[in-house]
């Protein structure tokens, strides 16, 4: 199963025929060595020595350890906060911190754009390893995604990540809200390749998520855990969030008002913050995140 799940889609997210076309022939070398040399020696050398990090059976358990492998180290995918501004900590910044960082609700909407931008335009110019992070840090997004089509036959994951590198490629990113719109395009596409290869049934399931239903997300699932969120809550964030349903659609899909949800998704995320600035919600990103928090919020209140 990793052999297929390795070929048909770390292979191809890592190599996809457009990025290799286009990428420039001095593209410089990752840790010392072709970006062709590090893919076939390093992963497979991991083998069974570190099976919790390379061996994974679904497509995206290979994209996470992919995305791990090159956003740690002295030679990690990285950006720079300070160039990017709009509250974000004035260092370099590897895209698995920058992940974390995306992920919290005091993330906004102009921050998150600033990123995508840069993020698509190094995938679609700087090489294979750019498509890997850009992936990486969608994955909590496509995860999202996967959850919600998850009534259907087909493979899921290997679809969405299909449908999200060929969205990186046509997604207008001067335009507002890059990630909803990018995660939009990749769960349209997919969901139409998985219906079209499914034979046609008279009732299809619905793939949108009750508002009760449980969120795979693993930021909001230890907030359930914790008691901090219920998982209503945390499927309400999930969706508006990291899927870019609007909070209008949600409301008029759950039957409810839109003054209602809004309201609940505000006392809903500022329980959510309060924990991770206590220390409730204690893990590995709790220092990124905290440090975000802090940092984007005092970018807004000088903006007030």
């Amino acid at each position: 199963m990793f052999k297929i799940c390795y070929t048909r889609v770390a292979g191809w997210v890592l190599f996809p025929p457009d990025a290799l076309s286009e990428a420039p022939a001095s593209q410089p070398p990752l840790g010392g060595s072709s970006m062709s040399a590090f893919v076939s020696s390093v992963l497979p050398a991991a083998g069974t020595d570190a099976p919790h990090l390379v061996l994974g059976e679904q497509p995206f358990d290979v994209t996470a350890n992919s995305f791990r492998l090159f956003t740690t180290g002295p030679e990690a995918l990285a950006v720079d906060g300070a160039a990017l501004g709009e509250g974000l900590p004035a260092r370099r910044i590897a895209l698995s911190e920058l992940a974390a960082i995306l992920m919290h609700p005091s993330c906004g909407y102009a921050t998150s754009d600033q990123v995508w931008r840069l993020l698509i335009g190094r995938a679609r110019t700087d090489g294979p390893a750019w498509v890997v992070g850009a992936v990486g840090v969608a994955l909590p997004g496509l995860r999202q995604a996967a959850y919600r089509l998850r009534h259907h036959d087909g493979d899921v994951q290997a679809e969405l990540l299909t449908a999200f590198v060929a969205a990186l490629r046509t997604v207008r990113p001067g335009e507002a809200k890059v990630a909803q719109r990018l995660l939009t395009a990749t769960f349209t596409a997919a969901r139409t390749a998985l219906r079209t290869a499914e034979p046609s049934r008279a009732n299809p399931p619905i793939s949108a998520p009750a508002a009760g239903a449980g969120n795979p997300d693993f930021v909001l699932a230890r907030a359930v855990g914790a008691g901090v969120l219920t998982a209503g809550e945390a499927e309400l964030i999930g969706a508006t969030r990291l899927e870019g349903v609007s909070v209008a659609d949600y409301a008029a899909r759950s039957g409810r008002g839109y003054w209602a949800v809004a309201k609940e998704r505000s006392r809903a995320e500022d329980r959510l913050v309060a924990a991770i600035r206590s220390g409730a919600l204690s893990d590995e990103d709790t220092a990124v995140i905290a440090e975000a928090t802090m940092t984007l919020a005092a970018d807004r209140s000088r903006r007030v």
